[in-house]
């Protein structure tokens, strides 16, 4: 259990969210209370605080880049990770390849991300940005409607919707693997029917 204060854990030397170690302790903040209470003391000491989201599945060169783009627009910036459960209801049992906590140890030995904390598959609609109250929200454009977008300045003082920042995606790298994976089993199977086949020829 952490028992640092909220100002205390922001940054100590080389402890705390905004220090240069990677700290996952401190960075990976899974208690909701605990996160308002350490955002709160960011914004009493006037941080701005960037908040954006996303499942960050088999990390590439893309959220690096995207992670990198949200945090120029401000201080520190907070990342939501899709639990595991709430991506297999949204992408399908397959999903996610890499599991919550993987994922969660990945980001925050990311340079740009300060904090990192997961999205439960039942927590209520828009609950961790009615929390954070960031100064910016970061999305994609499949993420919100312009309704929404509207609806959502509400809790946000901007809303800045990015391009994507690479042209690869996990499912597209995954989709490769998936055809590269079924040719290698035809040629395998091809192969082993063929050898089958010469063995039964030659014992008739």
């Amino acid at each position: 259990m952490n028992t640092q204060s909220p100002s205390s854990q922001i940054g100590q030397s080389n402890r705390g969210v905004l220090a240069p170690g990677a700290n996952s302790d401190e960075r990976f903040i899974q208690d909701y209370k605990r996160l308002s209470e350490v955002i709160d003391a960011c914004k009493t000491v006037g941080l701005k605080i960037v908040l954006t989201m996303g499942t960050f599945d088999l990390i590439h060169v893309g959220h690096f880049l995207y992670l990198e783009k949200a945090k120029s627009y401000g201080d520190v910036l907070v990342v939501g990770v899709d639990s595991d459960e709430k991506v297999r209801a949204r992408k399908g049992p397959d999903r996610p390849v890499v599991a919550e906590g993987e994922r969660v140890r990945m980001l925050t030995h990311v340079r740009h991300v300060d904090i990192v904390t997961l999205k439960p598959a039942d927590s209520p609609k828009w609950e961790l940005i009615k929390l954070v109250r960031p100064d910016v929200l970061i999305a994609t454009k499949e993420t919100y409607t312009g309704k929404q977008i509207d609806e959502l300045k509400k809790y946000c003082g901007r809303v800045i919707v990015l391009e994507p920042q690479a042209t690869t995606s996990t499912t597209a790298k995954l989709r490769r693997l998936n055809i590269g994976l079924a040719e290698k089993m035809k040629v395998a199977v091809s192969e082993a029917v063929e050898a089958a086949f010469d063995k039964l020829s030659n014992e008739a």
